[in-house]
């Protein structure tokens, strides 16, 4: 009979409709809201999401700010740190010999400076050369005098066909002359203590040398320290146009190297600068002279950058 009912009347209170399954009943969540007060939370919640996204983007902002800052700052005029203007951390290049002719051992001049890396001077200074001299009379001087980039290595014998001397191999003292050479080249002296140092950035060899016959390559030299200290050479004329090629250095100070003829005229002038470390260069001298008459150089220190021996090098000398 209850059979019957259910059939006849459908289904009771609570059933499911006939045809559909009571898992898919719809469902209703009593809340006690209205759609106005929903509305209204809703709204809150949105404003709170946009505040923590702005509040997350300003400490974004600031943190890139201050790294900024810390990546770009202004730059400095001139050379800071030390005593002398040597920069905070900087020291002498490694193997670097004191002033007393001891070596030193206290790593690269400055941090993370590679090996013929040239840092930007403080201080350019232009040099002054005569690269395109004018038109001269028949048996008139010639002089002229460049500066560039010194090769990582050197051959002395080949650079040097006519003459070369190479200095500081046994210490301050210390010469190496090309066997057999026209003795042109003429070590003439100069101010201040010379001391020999095997740190040089590149290597000199030879296979024609006196005393020592054969050097396969040779970091050594010599350097003298103190400003209006450094090196005169001269080179006899032989009235036929010459080239000279002087190998040569500075560390942390301005070198200057004055190329005149013993028969007058106006004196060639050409400067290295390196507030920071040492640096090389091949200057090379172009002249003509009578026989007999003399190219006088002269390379000095101009400025130094530190109290601790600010210095020019002097390595070797090749003429052909």
């Amino acid at each position: 009979m209850a059979d019957e009912d259910r059939t006849r009347d459908g289904a009771r209170a609570g059933d499911e409709p006939t045809g559909r399954p009571a898992s898919h009943r719809p469902r209703t969540v009593a809340t006690g809201l209205n759609g106005r007060t929903l509305r209204r939370l809703a709204r809150t919640r949105q404003r709170r999401r946009w505040a923590l996204e702005g509040l997350g983007a300003l400490v974004c902002l600031g943190l890139l700010v201050a790294y900024l800052g810390t990546r770009s700052g202004p730059e400095s005029d001139g050379p800071v740190g030390g005593a002398g203007g040597v920069p905070a951390g900087a020291t002498r290049p490694t193997a670097f010999p004191a002033a007393d002719g001891h070596a030193t051992d206290t790593g690269p001049a400055l941090p993370g400076l590679r090996p013929r890396e040239r840092p930007p001077s403080p201080e350019p200074t232009p040099s002054t050369s005569t690269p395109a001299p004018p038109p001269r009379k028949p048996g008139a001087s010639l002089l002229s005098v460049s500066r560039a980039e010194v090769p990582a290595e050197v051959d002395l014998t080949t650079v040097g066909a006519r003459d070369w001397m190479h200095w500081g191999l046994r210490g301050g003292t210390s010469t190496v002359r090309k066997r057999s050479g026209s003795g042109e080249i003429v070590d003439a002296g100069g101010r201040g203590n010379r001391i020999g140092w095997d740190g040089n950035q590149e290597v000199v060899r030879w296979s024609d040398g006196a005393p020592e016959r054969f050097d396969s390559g040779s970091s050594n030299g010599v350097y003298t320290c103190g400003a209006g200290n450094g090196f005169t050479l001269a080179v006899v004329g032989s009235g036929a146009p010459r080239t000279v090629q002087l190998y040569a250095g500075i560390w942390m100070a301005r070198g200057r190297l004055d190329a005149r003829l013993s028969t007058g005229g106006p004196v060639s002038t050409v400067r290295l600068e390196d507030p920071y470390t040492s640096q090389s260069a091949v200057f090379t001298i172009r002249f003509e002279l009578p026989k007999d008459a003399r190219l006088v150089l002269t390379w000095t220190v101009e400025k130094v950058f530190t109290e601790h021996c600010g210095n020019v090098g002097l390595q070797a000398v090749a003429l052909r």
